[in-house]
């Protein structure tokens, strides 16, 4: 093995770098660990606005860009998508040689990289395994963990969870959410520039109450999402408060949400939206953490909104099961339900911070366990009570 331990972090979304930028700084900040990064998805797409850019002006070298986005945002076009991924993850991890191999979360695009480093028989650590949501992503975090090594997940919960999935206690290498590390030492400056310097639509006074929306596909109920989206649509128009709307994800039925929200935008006079494509971490947490509420189904809206205390409306299914604290109220995806619980969200304003998904020291704590671990290929059925029984 090299002197410096070769550590290969996979960014695949937008959402992937918010939460392993401070682990990519402290990977960094180690003498032990050579830092190396992949960036793939929609971190590439022009679309996007290409979030690898973001990366790159942040000071980190970007050691590979592949491409495995088939277009059509459909079932099969993402089936497909993993296969492209497999091919291209390989051809990457064969050039770069990694010890060991980061990936965060459920995003089909991080299977295939999960996929390809288990049959080059490359160490993977996964990070917030053990969780339980809606959408195939449930699906996909779970054979992620099989696929891996060792284990960071975000929630004592989690650990427990994946523990009796048949994970060694000994490959849990601690517990929280590394995005907690950058929403805890956000200060309250806000440049009204974050959200009227890009996108289109109306223009937010920030210091008044705005409104933050995103709404994502449910892969698991393809064809409903239109239907949902203009429900959605028209609880934001009949709250008449201004709407920041940053666009959903390349997952099936994207395109779908996509056109329903610019036919509102174009056709539908007094549309009080600003819609965005891309913002860096600190930008979108300082909108997360500034805006009056945030409404729609992102898992940052349960993770990290509840270290900013921000008011949420969970729309649908996408997130069921997983953990979330009293910030966040669920409703179905009706007009009625969503503008209700927007009313009361902004009657009741501002929540406590929760601790929930991490305390603001994570980062440190991954990099120091990617120091001492000591690097393995052939995984073994376990079998316990759980973490701390």
């Amino acid at each position: 093995m090299n002197a410096r331990r070769k550590v290969c972090v996979v960014l695949v979304d937008r959402a992937n770098y918010g939460r392993l930028k401070p682990v990519m700084v402290a990977i960094r900040e180690r003498p032990e660990l050579q830092l190396q990064v992949i960036a793939a998805g929609t971190m590439v797409l022009e679309r996007f606005d290409q979030p690898v850019k973001v990366v790159q002006a942040d000071g980190f070298t970007v050691d590979g860009q592949i491409y495995t986005e088939l277009e059509g945002s459909t079932p099969a076009t993402m089936a497909k998508s993993v296969g492209f991924g497999v091919m291209e993850f390989a051809s990457e991890f064969q050039r770069l040689k990694p010890d060991v191999v980061l990936i965060i979360g459920d995003r089909y695009e991080a299977l295939s990289a999960a996929l390809a480093a288990a049959y080059m028989n490359l160490c993977i650590v996964h990070l917030q395994g053990g969780e339980v949501s809606g959408s195939i992503d449930e699906s996909a975090r779970h054979c992620i963990s099989k696929l891996s090594q060792f284990h960071f997940p975000a929630t004592k919960r989690s650990a427990d969870y994946l523990v009796r999935m048949g994970e060694r206690e000994d490959t849990i290498l601690g517990v929280g959410c590394p995005s907690s590390d950058i929403a805890r030492r956000l200060d309250s400056a806000f440049d009204p520039a974050i959200v009227n310097d890009r996108g289109n639509g109306i223009h937010i006074d920030v210091e008044k109450p705005f409104l933050l929306v995103v709404f994502h596909p449910v892969t698991t109920e393809y064809g409903g999402e239109r239907q949902q989206t203009d429900e959605l649509i028209a609880a934001i128009h009949e709250q008449r408060v201004p709407t920041a709307w940053l666009w959903p994800n390349i997952d099936a039925g994207s395109d779908h949400i996509s056109k329903a929200l610019r036919r509102y935008r174009s056709t539908v006079p007094g549309a009080l939206i600003r819609t965005l494509t891309n913002l860096s971490p600190e930008a979108y947490l300082r909108v997360l953490k500034r805006c009056a509420c945030a409404i729609g189904n992102s898992s940052s809206f349960v993770r990290d909104a509840g270290f900013l205390g921000t008011p949420v409306v969970l729309v649908g299914a996408r997130q069921d099961g997983r953990e979330r604290d009293t910030h966040v109220v669920r409703v179905n995806p009706t007009r009625v339900e969503i503008s209700r619980a927007i009313s009361a969200h902004l009657e009741h304003g501002r929540y406590a911070p929760s601790t929930l998904y991490g305390d603001g020291e994570v980062s440190s704590r991954i990099a120091k366990a990617l120091v001492d671990l000591k690097p393995y290929v052939q995984k073994r059925l376990a079998f316990g009570a759980g973490v701390g029984s």
